[in-house]
């Protein structure tokens, strides 16, 4: 998931640069929801695995 945050992150900074600016706000947008999803499901991951009580694989 974090691939696509920056597949879209470099697309607009790509379009940024060229001057297409709502295609660079549209792809900067879509990264902040997914990059805000990524960060939701590891907290609930990291929450998750605490109450299981087990620690991280070594």
């Amino acid at each position: 998931m974090l691939g696509w945050v920056i597949t879209f992150l470099l697309i607009a900074l790509v379009a940024a640069a060229l001057g297409f600016g709502g295609i660079a706000g549209t792809a900067a947008g879509i990264a902040k929801v997914i990059f805000f999803i990524f960060i939701a499901l590891f907290i609930i991951s990291l929450v998750a695995n605490a109450l299981r009580g087990r620690g991280p694989k070594v």
